[in-house]
């Protein structure tokens, strides 16, 4: 009996030294993969960035029409007679992506003895319209003389074509810069280039140049003269990353 109980004491021994065993390996084996993990290839990462400068030969202008009547329906059909006149014209003179912006109707008050009283109705209509610059002084006195009444602005823009041609320059600007950068990098700290890990493009962007004021257009208006339209220089920005092996 004694001998029995020893065997069985041993074989609970052993059954309870096994999972030590086990528990024991787990963490050895994570620890060589974390340890792998932890050793990334050596690379060093520089956003290189290129700027094309190009001319704006397209002009988008903004103006419409705003009368005031003393009843909604005359405010708005007055409105409604003066835009389709502006419109036609603006058609006859083939200019790109003409559409409407705006479209309102609002009561009017006057404050008489701390009163509000109903003075009319004013009536709006906006329209958009893409124009080559030489042109675009031209049919903005032509809108003005069918009836348009209120000029809201004008921004300058490549067409798309010289837009698309502009990045694509921009890119290989970025490029190039981003491995100058690099190369001196390296360089200073005496270490070789082995290849391109990776590549990332960031944003390649067109910001719109600023609008002309509003109060140039209204200048050249009430001296009788043609409207001037100068056109202006947009740029094209555009950034690469490049993660480079050494």
């Amino acid at each position: 009996m004694r001998l029995g109980w020893f065997g069985s004491g041993f074989a609970l021994a052993a059954l309870a030294i096994a999972p030590v065993a086990a528990v024991y390996l787990l963490p050895a084996a994570a620890a060589q993969s974390q340890s792998a993990y932890m050793q990334p290839e050596n690379t060093l990462s520089v956003t290189g960035e290129g700027i094309e400068m190009i001319p704006t030969t397209l002009a988008e202008v903004r103006l419409g029409v705003r009368v005031e009547a003393d009843t909604a329906e005359a405010a708005q059909q007055e409105a409604a007679n003066r835009s389709s006149a502006v419109v036609k014209w603006l058609r006859s003179q083939n200019v790109e992506k003409l559409q409407t912006t705006g479209i309102s109707l609002n009561p009017r008050y006057d404050y008489v003895d701390d009163k509000q009283v109903l003075r009319g109705y004013e009536a709006s209509n906006t329209v958009s319209f893409r124009s080559a610059n030489e042109v675009a002084g031209e049919v903005i006195d032509g809108a003005v003389k069918a009836g348009a009444t209120v000029i809201d602005g004008i921004s300058f823009t490549a067409d798309d074509a010289a837009i698309s041609a502009a990045r694509q320059r921009a890119l290989t600007a970025a490029v190039a810069d981003a491995e100058e950068q690099g190369s001196t990098v390296l360089s200073a700290l005496g270490l070789s280039r082995k290849s391109i890990a990776n590549v990332t493009i960031g944003s390649v962007s067109a910001p719109p140049p600023q609008p002309v004021e509003r109060s140039a257009l209204s200048s050249a208006k009430l001296m009788d003269v043609s409207t001037p339209i100068v056109g202006q220089e947009q740029s094209i920005n555009a950034q690469v990353t490049l993660h480079i092996r050494y």
